[in-house]
């Protein structure tokens, strides 16, 4: 099998490329956002500094060289290449907050934020990949492991395994604290009984976060997170769904039959799983928006040539009034989307609460998703509605923003809780 790095210009090299040694590669089409304490004014939310344009400009061309060619077998197949998802570990794109003393890229999150909408732009299944490894697994394990789980784990998250997020049950969707799986003690350790529903990655994971009740009695208090390898005696991982959208990426049941974990698996402290979800998530659904706009963006970019080239009555499509104001109308709700996103990702970078805004941009960016791909099927008429042309395989991916990571409803819940508490005081 060919791998992915092969494809890649020279410059950037097959092997783990920290975001400092890219530098040099940035783009000269824009003016580079000055990281200096001298800077009078803050910069604009959406002005890239040279590294993160570098860094663009790294995942752009791994996009358009080595994903874009295989997306549509990756879609008709239903399966991620071995060589792509090399590609991602060998270019620094999973585990990109992982500090370099654990072999990692030791880059920002707006970086995860560049990295997951510029894949969405080719394909939306990878970009989820790279993002459930950058917003819920690897922050987990950073923020939360202890100094023998951080040697044991980061290197690898950032290197070769791939991990997964296990929230989701049967019955705990958006009710996620209603979770049934146990964790039940004995003697030095857990015995884990349970399954979850719709993990993301899990087909492909080695590392499985387990979300647990470890004390039925105290409610969702009692709800602790474990560290469970692929391996271990009684997990296993059901068959891949048939789904609509981001077909690339794995979405698969996990089942665990008196799987045994000492002490040693609980990640974080014992009762605090709960607290510990809904925190990750919170700035996960930064990550899904910025799928979200690079999906849009990305449908929108195969639409537009078109519309320059096809002519009706002796004129190009993109002429006419009508169309010159719905294209018009989506461009703008794409930008606004990105600053939403943009601006959240910066709160969240300097410390800042981002609750709210997180809230904002996802539910923003999967509405503005859902009305591009589709206005953009409908201007490319017949053509659009075949799967000769990309554009319908958009339509399909976006619908899982509305629902993932936080439901729109729910999204809205968040966003009027918050708006009703900051005019109480």
């Amino acid at each position: 099998m060919l791998s992915a790095a092969r494809f890649l210009p020279s410059r950037f090299g097959s092997a783990l490329l920290p975001i400092r040694a890219i530098t040099s590669a940035a783009s000269t089409a824009a003016k580079p956002r000055q990281d200096s304490d001298a800077q009078p004014f803050p910069p604009p939310v959406t002005q890239l500094s040279e590294e993160e344009m570098a860094f663009k400009e790294t995942v752009r061309r791994f996009g358009q060289d080595v994903l874009r060619p295989l997306v549509k077998e990756m879609d008709a197949q239903s399966k991620l290449p071995e060589n792509v998802l090399k590609g991602c570990f060998d270019n620094g794109f999973m585990g990109i907050e992982i500090e370099d003393k654990y072999g990692g890229p030791n880059g920002s999150f707006f970086n995860t934020v560049i990295v997951v909408e510029e894949l969405a732009k080719v394909d939306a299944g990878l970009s989820v990949v790279v993002d459930v490894q950058n917003t819920l697994v690897a922050p987990l394990v950073i923020r939360l492991g202890n100094e023998e789980q951080k040697q044991k784990y980061l290197p690898k998250l950032c290197t070769e395994w791939v991990g997964c997020f296990n929230l989701s049950e049967v019955g705990s969707g958006s009710d996620a604290f209603a979770l049934k799986t146990s964790a039940k003690a004995d003697g030095n350790d857990f015995i884990i009984n349970g399954s979850k529903m719709w993990i993301t990655n899990s087909n492909e994971a080695n590392l499985f976060i387990v979300f647990a009740n470890a004390d039925p009695s105290k409610g969702y208090k009692g709800i602790t997170a474990f560290l469970v390898e692929r391996g271990t005696k009684g997990l296993s991982v059901g068959k891949k769904e048939d789904k609509l959208g981001i077909r690339s990426s794995s979405t698969c049941s996990v089942h665990f039959d008196n799987v045994r974990v000492p002490k040693s698996a609980i990640l974080g402290e014992y009762g605090k799983g709960y607290k510990y979800a809904i925190e990750c998530l919170n700035e996960g659904r930064i990550g899904i928006g910025a799928q979200m706009v690079g999906l849009a963006e990305g449908c929108f970019d195969q639409t537009i040539p078109y519309l320059q080239e096809r002519k009706q009555f002796n004129t190009r499509l993109i002429d006419f009034q009508g169309m010159q104001h719905q294209i018009a109308q989506a461009a703008m709700e794409i930008e606004a989307a990105r600053v939403l996103v943009y601006n959240a990702a910066r709160l969240k970078e300097n410390g800042l609460s981002a609750v709210k805004q997180a809230a904002m941009a996802k539910l923003y960016a999967s509405q503005v998703a859902t009305k591009v791909t589709s206005k953009c099927v409908e201007w490319l008429g017949g053509v659009g509605f075949t799967k000769e042309f990309p554009v319908e395989k958009y339509y399909r991916d976006c619908k899982i923003g509305t629902i993932y990571e936080g439901t729109s409803n729910i999204q809205l819940n968040t966003i009027a809780k918050l708006v009703d508490a900051e005019y109480k005081k």
